[in-house]
């Protein structure tokens, strides 16, 4: 597995999140997410302009294995989809914190203390095994 970069943010979930310098997110699935899932074969990404909540399932990747909910980092609207993944979902697998990337959001506040840093993440990883 690839380290966990320490510029992003990331979730419990498994979610990671690059803060840009207009003060939108961008999402992603970290690499063990990915790992854990397998070879994803299909995404379905938000709608553009749709509203989230905190925590609210927003899209779905599906693999071989299994389909999972990518849920919203934080509460606002999503303003972009990575379109690429609608023909090319194995992105997520080969890069995960780049072309892999999900979708974009403006966040409805300025507040990110609900998201980890890299060392926080490092440790959830550990302690699941």
């Amino acid at each position: 597995m690839s380290a966990v970069p320490r510029e992003l943010k990331y979730t419990k979930d498994h979610e990671w999140i690059r803060l840009e310098s207009d003060g939108s997110m961008v999402v992603g699935i970290t690499d063990h997410a990915q790992h854990q899932l397998g070879e994803l074969v299909f995404i379905e990404l938000p709608e553009t302009a749709r509203t989230v909540a905190a925590g609210e399932g927003c899209a779905v990747v599906e693999s071989v294995k299994a389909a999972s909910d990518v849920y919203a980092p934080l509460a606002g609207t999503i303003t972009g989809v990575n379109e690429t993944l609608a023909t090319e979902p194995g992105l997520v697998n080969t890069n995960p914190y780049g072309d892999g990337w999900l979708f974009r959001l403006k966040p409805a506040g300025n507040a990110v203390g609900g998201l980890l840093d890299a060392a926080a993440y490092q440790q959830l990883l550990d302690a699941e095994g």
